[in-house]
């Protein structure tokens, strides 16, 4: 399987961006499954840990966050930012241990786009799981929310 390409290779994600020294470098891709669904693996590293040897659960929710909108924009082909995630822990997640991440669609109202995601081990056990929306926007309107021109990074949703 070919990675996706990154639309904000540029921009030094920390989750995404293959430029951030000190960033995750996360790659996604299509998987042939119906529904479809996008997959991620990776591998946390020692500096990755909570307590003892267990993936922090902040990292956790950031790879849900990061898994939903690439999830999101590969199959609306729009700009979205996140509305809501929700999500549940059930074992845990071990850091040098490789784990898998899936995400895909699950309905949509209006410009809410709801997702599911999922972490699976190495052995294949559902560690975490997520469901949220996001809120797609126009292009124009998502390069002020994240600040692309540093004139705009502050502003409100009225651009005061």
């Amino acid at each position: 399987m070919e990675p996706l390409n990154n639309p904000y290779s540029e921009q030094g994600c920390f989750f995404c961006g293959q430029n951030n020294p000190i960033g995750l470098r996360l790659r996604f891709f299509e998987a042939s499954t119906e529904p479809p669904e996008l997959v991620c693996r990776w591998t946390p590293g020692e500096h990755h840990r909570g307590l003892g040897r267990v993936l922090h659960g902040g990292l956790q929710c950031g790879l849900f966050d990061e898994i939903m909108g690439w999830t999101t924009h590969h199959f609306t082909g729009q700009s979205a930012v996140t509305g809501e995630i929700t999500v549940r822990f059930y074992e845990p997640v071990y850091i040098g241990s490789p784990l898998e991440l899936r995400c895909r669609l699950t309905g949509r109202e209006g410009s809410r786009v709801h997702l599911a995601a999922e972490i699976r081990d190495h052995r294949g056990r559902k560690c975490s799981t997520a469901q949220g929306y996001y809120v797609l926007v126009p292009a124009e309107r998502f390069a002020r929310i994240v600040g692309k021109d540093d004139r705009t990074v502050g502003k409100d949703r009225d651009g005061a």
